[in-house]
């Protein structure tokens, strides 16, 4: 699994040029446009493969598809309740305490390899002011 593949690499290419937290159907029409004889299969295999390696991660969506983004940089989400785009942001979070705090209080081991926060996003609430 840890091979070298082109549809891989071009997967990771079109990842790396987009901050945009795409759906596997988005990163699909990407890599078609680089790779044209690519197959749909062979792009979500691969997009699992790279979850899998770590190269990529896989944002669980409460509504709509899950969308993936490239960890260039560790960062957390913030996502609109409203319209659901994703916004990065980076702020030191002390992982390990959060952690610690959960097995005192749900007495469950959690690994945390992504905070994600909610509210409602600038436009989302310009539009409810008009």
């Amino acid at each position: 699994m840890n091979n070298y593949s082109k549809q891989r690499e071009a997967i990771l290419d079109v990842m790396k040029e987009n901050r945009t937290h795409p759906t596997a159907e988005e990163i699909y029409k990407l890599v078609l446009e680089k790779e044209s004889q690519i197959s749909k299969s062979t792009v979500y295999r691969n997009i699992n493969i790279l979850v899998d390696l770590g190269k990529i991660r896989k944002l669980n969506m409460t509504v709509g598809p899950d969308r993936y983004d490239y960890l260039y940089k560790e960062h957390s989400h913030a996502i609109c309740e409203k319209c659901g785009k994703i916004f990065d942001f980076y702020y030191d979070i002390d992982k390990d305490k959060i952690s610690n705090e959960l097995l005192k209080q749900i007495e469950k081991n959690i690994d945390i390899n992504s905070i994600i926060i909610y509210g409602i996003c600038e436009d989302c609430k310009s539009k409810n002011k008009e």
